[in-house]
Parts: C-alpha cells; sequence; structure tokens
C-alpha cells in the first residue's frame, strides 16, 4: 500500500517536472536575452553584390535571442536567403559579438536566357542579372553544363594572343558547337574534332587578317580539310576551302 501511494507521488512529480520545463526553459530564455545580449554582429564580405545593410536586416530578428539562445543555423539560413550569397559562417565570440563571413557569389558566365554560371561551376539566378556587363553567354543542355564550361575555357587559351574573342559558346542538343565572337562572327564548328578545327582556323588566321577584307561575317570549320569564310563586306562572297561540302549538323 505505501509503495503504491510512492509511486503515484513520484509518476506526479515527474509529470508536473515535464509540464513545467517549457516554462522555465522560456523564461530562462527570456533572462539568458536580457543577461547576455548580442552587441556586436562583425560581418566579412566583399559586398560586391550583397550590401552590409541587408546582411544586418536579415539577421536582426535571431540576435533578440542573446548570445547562449541563438540559433546559428537560423542565423546561416537567414543569411543563404539573400541573393548573390554562396555560403555562410556563423560563430559566436565571448561575451557579446556574434561573427560572420558570407561568401558571394561570383558570375562567370550567362547560361541561357535568365541563369547565370557561377565561378564554382553552379547555376543560379538573380534578379537584375540582365544588366551584368561582360560575361560571356553559354548555352546548351542543362546536363552537360561541366562540358560547355570546360569547353569555353579552352576556347580562351586557344584564342590566346589572336586578336580574336569569344563571347558566346552553344552547344546543340545534337551535340553541334557555334561560337560567337566578339566582332559578331559565327563560327560553326560541328560536332566532331572541334578544337583541332579550331586550331586549323587560327593556325591561317593571321594571314586572312593581313588581307584586310575585314571582319568575317561567318567562318564554317565542318570541312575535312578546311573551312570557308564569308566576309562582312558588301560583296559578302564565300572563300570555301579545299575538301567536300560539309553534311548539315557536322
Amino acid at each position: 500500500m505505501r509503495s503504491g501511494i510512492v509511486l503515484k507521488l513520484l509518476a506526479w512529480g515527474i509529470a508536473l517536472t515535464l509540464v513545467g520545463l517549457p516554462v522555465v526553459g522560456v523564461l530562462s530564455g527570456r533572462f539568458a536575452a536580457r543577461s547576455w545580449p548580442i552587441r556586436q554582429l562583425q560581418v566579412n564580405a566583399e559586398y560586391t553584390y550583397v550590401s552590409a545593410e541587408q546582411i544586418r536586416a536579415a539577421v536582426a530578428p535571431q540576435l533578440d535571442a542573446g548570445f547562449f539562445a541563438v540559433d546559428l543555423d537560423d542565423v546561416r539560413a537567414a543569411v543563404i536567403g539573400l541573393p548573390w550569397v554562396a555560403r555562410v559562417d556563423a560563430r559566436k565570440r565571448w561575451p557579446d559579438t556574434l561573427e560572420l563571413t558570407v561568401y558571394e557569389q561570383l558570375p562567370y558566365a550567362r547560361w541561357g536566357e535568365d541563369q547565370l554560371i557561377s565561378r564554382a561551376g553552379t547555376l543560379f539566378t538573380v534578379a537584375g542579372a540582365e544588366q551584368l556587363q561582360g560575361l560571356p553567354r553559354l548555352s546548351g543542355p542543362d546536363d552537360q553544363l561541366a562540358e560547355v564550361v570546360a569547353f569555353h575555357s579552352r576556347c580562351l587559351r586557344q584564342f590566346s594572343g589572336s586578336g580574336l574573342a569569344v563571347s558566346e559558346i552553344a552547344l546543340s542538343a545534337r551535340g553541334a558547337w557555334r561560337l560567337t565572337l566578339a566582332s559578331g562572327t559565327t563560327v560553326e564548328l560541328g560536332r566532331e574534332a572541334a578544337e583541332q578545327r579550331l586550331d586549323r582556323f587560327l593556325d591561317v588566321w593571321p594571314r586572312l587578317a593581313s588581307g584586310n577584307n575585314g571582319v568575317p561575317a561567318s567562318v564554317d570549320l565542318r570541312y575535312e580539310n578546311g573551312f570557308a569564310v564569308r566576309w562582312a563586306g558588301a560583296a559578302g562572297t564565300a572563300l570555301p576551302a579545299a575538301g567536300p561540302q560539309p553534311p548539315s549538323g557536322t
């Protein structure tokens, strides 16, 4: 009988404790926020696309919890939600400081109509991206993003010192490459041996350029042993090199 009463008392004690814990937690959290507030927010960032004001405004609601109760995961989530933010490191420094290091997305190129490629090779979208100047435009199937980026990087090396610059690269669904140069010239590379075909053209480009024919309107490299150039002059004549007419899409 006596042991039954003791067990009931213990059960009631446990129940009251479980009910009281959330209340104590709330009260202690408020007490901690008043007693150990966060007085300093230190932000390290490049501030190229994200401002200090944006970061501080995103974090402000989290700081009310105080030094001990503030959740660093919530802080990181609040900042990572800002446009242009790629990654956030957050830590506390006793007795009253929250430190943030914010890493911005660094655009490498445009992708398709409205996306950007970061220097890490990932796609992202931000408002106002169309206003960015000087970025090359790349396009192709999304699952071949890495291949297009790698091809663009190789093209930059191939064109180095040629006096020509690549502004666009497109990979068709059938695997054919097309370049657009800064001059507006389109260069058809086809699907096979694209880099070898490009080397062949760049080897003779200095002699073509010295002919004072102006800027080519288009260059077709889809020939087995040569290429064709159409100049942007009034005549617009085609100058085919040796080799048969290229099959469509080669």
